[in-house]
């Protein structure tokens, strides 16, 4: 582990009752990257994601966040560190307001000026959310909750970003629009890690890439080069696309 490593996942391995879902995983993510994960319905993507946030405990193994060991900790004790999560369907407050929504993600500061500042930022970032501060959550559009989404994890100034499936559910047109504002997160100095289906797009703006299938690594490159990979495109791209 370097550094600059945010991030380290060393031989976990994690599952639900007697299942093991996870079979040794070892991967890492740096400071001020955005690395995806790669893999088909139940390859294992989702409870990487779990198992970092503890909601999943590791069987064996280590998950280190900036060099300190937090496979031991509560979910609470790891976001306070840092991490937050982008959950898959968004899971928003459906019945409270846009507003509402991202006052909760700031739920574990106490700095009231700058989270009014912050919501500010968010609205300049996502001009839409500005538009429908005071509508339910439940009632925006998919494109609409999927924004609000990761502007309520911004909310917490994580320095790492967990992003479960941000594609899903939206149109072409939003997934694009989705993933350049990841991007733009990004450059802001937010390291990224998402775990997706839709590998093109993921790896348009990823710096690296691995491959989950059936709960083992079996690929991993910068994101230039599992492009160009044929076995990739061959084997993979078109599955995970579908």
């Amino acid at each position: 582990m370097s550094a600059d490593t945010v991030l380290e996942l060393d031989q976990v391995v994690a599952g639900y009752g007697p299942s093991e879902v996870l079979r040794s995983i070892t991967l890492e993510v740096n400071r001020g990257e955005t690395v995806c994960l790669l893999g088909s319905n139940a390859a294992g993507k989702s409870t990487t994601l779990r198992t970092i946030l503890g909601m999943v405990r590791a069987r064996s193994g280590r998950v280190m966040l900036r060099g300190e060991p937090i496979h031991g900790m509560t979910t609470p004790q790891i976001v306070s560190r840092g991490i937050t999560m982008v959950p898959e369907n968004r899971r928003l407050f459906a019945k409270m307001t846009v507003r509402e929504n991202l006052e909760i993600g700031a739920n574990l500061r106490n700095d009231k000026p700058e989270i009014l500042g912050d919501i500010e930022r968010m609205f300049t970032l996502f001009p839409r959310l500005k538009e429908r501060i005071a509508q339910r959550a439940g009632t925006l559009s998919g494109g609409e909750q999927q924004m609000l989404a990761i502007a309520r994890a911004l909310m917490a100034r994580p320095s790492l970003l967990l992003m479960d499936e941000p594609s899903m559910g939206l149109a072409p047109i939003l997934v694009e629009q989705v993933f350049e504002t990841i991007q733009e997160i990004n450059k802001e100095g937010v390291t990224i890690f998402l775990v997706e289906q839709n590998a093109n797009v993921a790896l348009s703006i990823a710096d690296r890439g691995y491959v989950i299938q059936t709960g083992r690594i079996v690929m991993h490159d910068t994101a230039t080069n599992l492009l160009a990979n044929p076995e990739l495109s061959k084997a993979y791209l078109g599955e995970l696309e579908g």
